[in-house]
């Protein structure tokens, strides 16, 4: 008696894939990206860069370490769909709080496990990124595949609307493993600074580590004006990560340009794309997009290379920039794709990658403070 399928992925392409359903029962479309993590499973789940996003791990095994209060990089999950060869429902770790399978259903996300994700995989490789369908109510291949084709895709989307918050608050948090990271990195604590991050779908741990190192830290919705950025006061402005295409929200790059030159400026990931379209330059689609945490970037001064990780579908033309007033000071090492640029005169920079480390190696964390002695210098 042949095995019996409860759940299906399809791509707009045709592609079709049966496998077992976790986490909560549902339809649901998006652009399939996969990501080669081994661990970060639920950092990567609650990343707000993922939003319009069904993620396939490449890793098999996922869930084996549970999920707790201390891992979440926003107030809930923000993929639209979850893909595993493997889901464990064994949890052994001493922090976890719920099993993976139960935090998705408790939650919303519809999973699929037993289908073959590297075949996925290296599909998407040679494709690129497409969009798809997964569903535990509708299993017929044919109208899965029309589902996927009629799927809105992400370039010229505003997902950063949807991932924002809805007013200013202060962000007050620590976290002990934060700290013990510094400590372990002999990161001393900086002389306080106001930063003000625009939240285009902020990761709670680049928050976290602002915060630990000493800043006092104001979030603002993505639509705030520069002017009301300005009144506020800060020593310095934070252009956060966030989902899909920067083109989709032109209003963070129109802010952005009228702040430039009044007070320093740090991006990570979609804040990179928008300084880039603020200092005058272009945005492009990846094929497949750069989603783990193993991508070798080099610093081009320097020439030495560092472990980061990344989430990002979209990139920076490098021929677009200014040279005259911008220099690229990154490369990604696998297809030399833009990974960070500086402003020749003034206290601007920024990264493609994400420095915050969760998850992820902690190569690039000096970013921060290389933030911080911007502000203290103003």
């Amino acid at each position: 008696m042949g095995k019996v399928y409860d759940a299906a992925v399809a791509l707009e392409d045709g592609s079709v894939f049966f496998g077992t359903r976790f986490g909560a029962p549902g339809t649901v479309s998006g652009e399939v990206v996969f990501n080669t993590s081994m661990t970060g499973y639920q950092e990567i789940l609650t990343d707000p860069s993922y939003k319009g996003q069904i993620v396939t791990m490449t890793y098999p095994l996922i869930g084996n370490y549970g999920v707790n209060p201390e891992d979440m990089e926003s107030d809930r999950p923000q993929v639209e769909g979850f893909i595993v060869r493997e889901h464990s429902r064994v949890a052994s770790n001493w922090r976890s709080r719920e099993d993976l399978g139960t935090f998705m259903a408790r939650h919303g996300i519809v999973g699929i496990e037993g289908v073959d994700t590297r075949a996925i995989t290296k599909h998407l490789r040679v494709k690129g990124a497409l969009n798809g369908v997964l569903s535990t109510e509708e299993l017929d291949p044919d109208r899965l595949v029309e589902m996927a084709k009629a799927c809105p895709g992400l370039i010229g989307r505003d997902l950063v609307k949807e991932v924002t918050c809805y007013e200013p608050y202060e962000w007050t948090e620590t976290s002990p493993w934060v700290e013990e990271t510094l400590t372990h990195m002999k990161i001393e604590r900086q002389p306080v600074c106001h930063v003000v991050a625009i939240d285009c779908g902020v990761k709670w741990n680049i928050l976290r580590i602002l915060k630990t190192l000493g800043a006092r830290v104001t979030v603002v919705p993505a639509r705030t004006g520069a002017d009301e950025i300005l009144a506020l006061n800060p020593d310095g402005i934070f252009l956060s990560n966030g989902p899909g295409d920067p083109q989709g929200a032109p209003y963070v790059a129109e802010t952005v340009r009228a702040l430039i030159g009044k007070k320093p400026i740090f991006g990570i990931c979609l804040g990179h794309q928008v300084l880039g379209l603020a200092l005058g330059g272009t945005t492009y689609k990846l094929k497949f997009g750069h989603h783990g945490g193993n991508q070798p970037v080099m610093d081009l001064a320097k020439k030495t290379v560092a472990i980061t990780a990344q989430n990002h579908g979209f990139c920076v033309d490098a021929a677009s920039i200014p040279d005259d007033e911008v220099i690229l000071t990154h490369v990604n090492l696998n297809d030399g794709t833009p990974e960070g640029m500086r402003h020749r005169s003034l206290p601007i920079f920024s990264v493609q990658y994400h420095p915050e480390n969760s998850p992820g190696p902690h190569d690039a964390i000096h970013h921060f403070l290389e933030f911080f002695e911007m502000m203290g210098k103003e």
